[in-house]
């Protein structure tokens, strides 16, 4: 039931993922290895679910996966914070900020999208 069109949220996540992994191994080098695990860990956790929702099992599974990508981006968020505010780690690029933001944005309007047609039929 793989679904292998071009699709927007999938690739920009893909595409995101590759710059969160450049940014934590900026900070892997500077030996701040737990920092560079969780941003690691959470900011490519978004796009691989997204991925996996592409295969779900039900609209049901679709959106709990739409829902992980969503706690992930939140928690990505936290870290590219503490980041910004300490002096101890690089700045994350304001691009990052911005397409983490817009990725959530498309995450919540598919969720609540998905949700819709899911009573409604």
């Amino acid at each position: 039931m793989r679904n292998d069109k071009k699709n927007l949220i999938v690739d920009l996540t893909f595409e995101f993922s590759i710059k969160i992994i450049a940014f934590s191994e900026e900070i892997r080098a500077l030996n701040r290895f737990e920092m560079a695990s969780q941003i690691f860990r959470s900011g490519t956790s978004i796009g691989a679910n997204i991925r996996e929702a592409q295969n779900a099992e039900s609209k049901a599974d679709f959106i709990h996966k739409f829902k992980i990508s969503a706690k992930e981006a939140d928690e990505l968020y936290y870290w590219l914070k503490l980041c910004k505010a300490s002096v101890f780690y690089p700045n994350p690029e304001e691009g990052l900020f911005e397409e983490l933001k817009s990725i959530t944005l498309i995450i919540s309007k598919i969720i609540g999208t998905s949700k819709r047609s899911q009573f409604s039929n």
